[in-house]
């Protein structure tokens, strides 16, 4: 377990119901490294079970929001060994550990986009319930060009794009600026760079007005059902909305509504 009071490669930040992960790495292009990647999973794992925190944004310093693998750690430099294949095997565990953590905690995360997201940073925006970008931030998944296909983003990315616009990140690995990456639903919108910060603030601000447990239970049941069958997803989002109907923050929120008072939240 990282203690994470002593991380080298983020900060973790929080106050008023708000947690930001920040990539602080910029030297590197805050790079997915083996140590960053383990220190992000750490601070995704305390905000999880942080229930003071109702939303996390992940935003970085520098003009890159992340390089993606950190390729000097991919490098087997002395030849192919079983010892080497063991650790790049180890890197792919460690990302697709962190890009499942993010949609595990209950938390919606936000990614806050400036600059450039490329290879496995693209992938990081992708797997991240919610994004919101600068108008100059680019997006691309160019492992092609080095020989290294993105197949671990690609997950990601296909999920949010759609099979035709992934394909075409995937086999050009060219760039796609934050109004083209709007409209094909890799992030939710594109602003100016000068109000992206206050974007984000108010997104986050607005989903902490709700039910901690409504929202974790929103997003846990998201994505359960996003890739089942229709008549599966509607079995599985009846029995979660019966639930969800009667816990203590639904009946409050119902009564507040009928009443036409504030509710005032248990969780």
């Amino acid at each position: 377990m990282i203690d994470t009071s002593t991380f080298r490669r983020i900060a973790l930040e929080r106050g008023d119901g708000i947690a930001a992960i920040v990539l602080a790495n910029p030297e590197k292009r805050n790079a997915l490294s083996l140590e960053t990647m383990r220190e992000l999973i750490a601070a995704l794992q305390e905000i999880g079970t942080d229930r003071s925190v109702k939303v996390a944004i992940l935003r970085a310093l520098g003009p890159v929001f992340s390089s993606g693998h950190d390729l000097r750690e991919l490098h087997c430099a002395t030849g192919i060994t079983d010892e080497e294949a063991t650790r790049v095997e180890e890197i792919f565990d460690v990302c697709v550990a962190l890009m499942t953590e993010l949609q595990s905690i209950p938390q919606p995360v936000i990614a806050e986009v400036a600059g450039i997201a490329t290879a496995a940073g693209c992938q990081l925006v992708a797997a991240c319930d919610l994004a919101i970008a600068s108008l100059d931030a680019k997006f691309a998944t160019p492992g092609v060009k080095t020989g290294l296909f993105c197949s671990t983003p690609m997950v990601a990315v296909t999920r949010a794009v759609g099979r035709k616009r992934a394909m075409e990140l995937l086999l050009t690995g060219e760039f796609i600026d934050a109004a083209t990456a709007a409209e094909w639903g890799l992030i939710n919108r594109a602003v100016p760079a000068e109000r992206l910060g206050a974007e984000v603030e108010a997104l986050a601000r607005t989903i902490a007005r709700a039910s901690g447990a409504t929202v974790a239970t929103g997003k846990r049941t998201f994505y359960a059902q996003i890739d089942l069958d229709q008549a599966g997803a509607y079995a599985y989002a009846k029995n979660v909305m019966t639930a969800n109907a009667l816990e203590d923050d639904a009946q409050e929120g119902i009564g507040a509504f009928l009443e036409r008072r504030a509710p005032k939240w248990k969780h």
